[in-house]
């Protein structure tokens, strides 16, 4: 019998440490080649790790929560299979399935057309800004044996549209305005990208299920084998969401105690340290100017709606957003150096250089529960405007599911933050490391505008622009920011 053990390995570009978040295996469990043994935190993101080796795994060399060096044993595992050989992914479930809400018979209630669950479930949370999270491992299929507690005769897995056609950080809604006129911009985020076409699949009693705890099915990542919504993403996502619930009522401590043990301690680590340190870099080695700029983005919302009513959008998630990374896309060609980075020369003397990309990869700045994350479109300047579409749906699953490699976050070339989709009007971002140009969208709302001589409402938006200004000057910055709001004013101008 030989033993083996496998060492931590360098999973992004140059990494030194990482934490184990969680094991997905325990001594005595056979794993097969490529079976997932465990869950890391880097500085860069979540990543699955797995198994270099098929046998039996003896001993977890290092337990959940705590950092280590790449390089470090984490694992040993013999040749010897003593278990079931078949991968604990592949296995069917030893013990039936519990219901996750009573039982659930396929009724009439169930069979019945989600018309209704797509008027009145809730959209999901906004991208940038935490959110509920699902357990989103990708699982091969699965062999499930029908028990009591699963119906059995229910009919085949229904493709079910979306319940709201919301893009990726904005949804906003200009026929009802809530009462203080704001857009709602939370996005619906979720389900699973096929083709051209967004699709949610689930059968009916899991959609039942769906409607009875206020959940919208297109928030739920699936693992499904056919991509479908299962009981257990049920159960995943329920159970995050309760978990993020507000805790207010309960948060401050009794006054009887000392002050020093109502204090709660959070250890900077992973991703959420990772992002400090370069935001403390970028803040303090360049020079940052912001500017900001109103703009009616009526035309834009008339556009949004004509898109989600076109037959070639038909599934797609649309939101402003998709219009303004176009036009942020539109903008910076128009404007080269804002798509650019400031290169120190390596002998640390004066002498530096600018690089001017011929190319836009552009992000989307994500908050998660565990930091700041801004995963990036590559090559976005080739995207037509439904391949940009899709990929932002497929960047917000993704990020939403917390499974962003490190790779989609290396190479940006200029970011959008959308903090309108938590209800700020505009704000000063910091540049992303490495670019020299950010743009912050704020809400769009309703507001009095002056138009023709007549004061009317209008669906109004501030950009605001965060700029290296080694690189980019007042003038720069404001042509790049004026042709951005050019095209929210008037989106025909893309056709040019």
């Amino acid at each position: 019998m030989t033993l083996n053990k496998f060492n931590l390995p360098d999973v992004g570009e140059g990494l030194t440490e990482a934490e184990i978040v969680s094991w997905k295996v325990k001594p005595g469990d056979a794993v097969a080649i490529n079976d997932v043994l465990c869950e890391i935190e880097t500085a860069k993101s979540i990543v699955e790790l797995p198994s270099p080796f098929a046998g039996t795994v003896t001993e977890l060399l290092v337990p959940e929560g705590v950092t280590i060096d790449v390089g470090t044993a984490i694992i040993s595992v013999s040749d010897k299979v003593e278990g079931d050989p078949t991968p604990a992914d592949v296995r069917a479930p030893e013990a039936p399935v519990q219901p996750l809400y009573g039982t659930l018979p396929a009724d009439e209630e169930g069979a019945r057309d989600d018309a209704d669950a797509q008027d009145n479930a809730p959209t999901g949370g906004p991208l940038v800004g935490s959110g509920p999270k699902a357990d989103a491992v990708k699982r091969r299929p699965r062999k499930v044996q029908p028990s009591a507690a699963v119906t059995v005769n229910a009919p085949e897995v229904e493709p079910v549209q979306p319940h709201t056609p919301a893009e990726v950080s904005q949804a906003p809604r200009p026929v009802a305005a809530s009462p203080a006129g704001a857009i709602d911009n939370r996005p619906t985020l979720g389900g699973t990208i096929t083709g051209l076409v967004n699709r949610v699949l689930a059968k009916p009693p899991v959609r039942k299920i769906a409607r009875d705890l206020g959940i919208d099915l297109a928030d739920v990542v699936a693992t499904g084998s056919r991509g479908e919504v299962t009981r257990e993403d049920l159960v995943s996502y329920q159970a995050q969401r309760d978990a993020e619930l507000d805790k207010a009522d309960g948060f401050w401590g009794k006054a009887g105690k000392p002050q020093d043990q109502r204090i709660e301690r959070i250890p900077v680590k992973g991703v959420r340290k990772a992002t400090a340190k370069a935001m403390v870099d970028s803040a303090f080695s360049a020079p940052h100017v912001s500017i900001f700029v109103d703009v009616d983005a009526s035309r834009t919302m008339e556009f949004v709606k004509r898109l989600k009513s076109s037959r070639d959008f038909e599934g797609i998630r649309v939101s402003p957003l998709l219009i303004l990374a176009k036009a942020v896309i539109w903008a910076a060609a128009r404007n080269p150096s804002v798509n650019a980075t400031w290169v120190d020369n390596a002998d640390g003397t004066d002498a530096a250089e600018i690089h001017v990309k011929h190319y836009m990869n552009l992000g989307i700045a994500a908050a998660t529960p565990r930091g700041l994350m801004v995963p990036n479109i590559k090559n976005a300047q080739d995207l037509s405007l439904k391949e940009l579409a899709l990929a932002l749906n497929n960047l917000a699953t993704t990020a939403r599911a917390g499974k962003t490699q490190p790779a989609e976050m290396q190479g940006g070339t200029l970011t959008i933050t959308n903090i309108g989709a938590l209800g700020i009007d505009t704000g000063t971002p910091i540049i992303n490391p490495g670019e020299v140009a950010i743009v912050a969208f704020g809400t769009i709302k309703q507001k009095p505008w002056v138009l023709d001589g007549e004061v009317i409402p209008r669906w109004i938006t501030t950009l605001g622009g965060s700029f290296d200004h080694r690189v980019v000057d007042g003038d720069l910055s404001a042509r790049f920011m004026a042709d951005v709001a050019a095209i929210l004013e008037e989106p025909a101008l893309l056709l040019d």
